[in-house]
């Protein structure tokens, strides 16, 4: 069981906020801290990364001893992250929609890449490379039941590793878990009542990320017993 806490743009372009937040995921059971690179990225915008922060996220995840990650939204954001040493790529869906070209770019690198198809309407997966992990989810903010009609009964078929998820709670997360999701993502915050962005409000807080980890990965173990 992978659990990525997104912690995304969470931080209200606070980087002392994000120090944190990484440490508050990694008490409450993640594997791996996420944030997104090259979204409202410009001076005096919420998310303005630069190379310097970039680099501090990263030493400060490695403290903490959790797997560092991001999303790339642009080819700008690309080369930035390459001259940081992480393990694992994350494309998140409007990537995929916008720039498919950039994505093959990364996917042909050969490092481990995850994909989340929230705005995928095509028939079939973008890749099929090995080095390639799909995350089922729904690019609707938060994310409501009646959304959900044509949520996977099955994770173990082959076509989805994971979910990424919008909803508001944890219930979905572990519905996805007991179909056989082996990847959940997560926007986390230390504050839902906070609306610097809505992403706050269909977060979980440490309290529930940490319950979410501690179920998950208790029913993750017993389907893998056959229970």
């Amino acid at each position: 069981m992978l659990f990525i806490a997104e912690i995304g743009l969470n931080h209200n372009g606070n980087f002392s906020l994000a120090y944190e937040m990484i440490k508050q995921a990694k008490q409450a059971g993640a594997d791996i801290a996420k944030f997104q690179l090259g979204w409202r990225c410009k001076e005096g915008e919420i998310n303005n990364i630069t190379p310097d922060i970039l680099r501090k996220l990263k030493q400060w995840c490695d403290f903490f001893e959790i797997e560092f990650m991001v999303s790339i939204i642009t080819p700008e954001a690309y080369e930035m992250v390459r001259e940081i040493d992480f393990k694992t790529y994350k494309i998140a869906s409007r990537t995929l929609k916008d720039d498919l070209p950039l994505v093959k770019r990364i996917v042909a690198e050969g490092k481990d890449t995850i994909v989340s198809l929230g705005m995928w309407d095509g028939a079939n997966l973008p890749f099929t490379n090995d080095n390639v992990k799909y995350l089922w989810c729904k690019s609707k903010y938060p994310t409501e039941p009646w959304d959900l009609l044509d949520f996977p009964k099955d994770f173990r078929s082959g076509r989805f590793s994971g979910y990424s998820d919008h909803s508001i709670g944890i219930e979905l997360p572990l519905l996805a878990i007991t179909r056989g999701a082996k990847i959940i993502e997560k926007h986390f915050t230390l504050d839902k009542s906070d609306t610097t962005i809505r992403d706050h409000a269909l977060s979980a807080t440490p309290e529930e990320f940490s319950t979410m980890v501690r179920l998950g990965r208790d029913i993750f173990k017993k389907i893998l017993l056959g229970i």
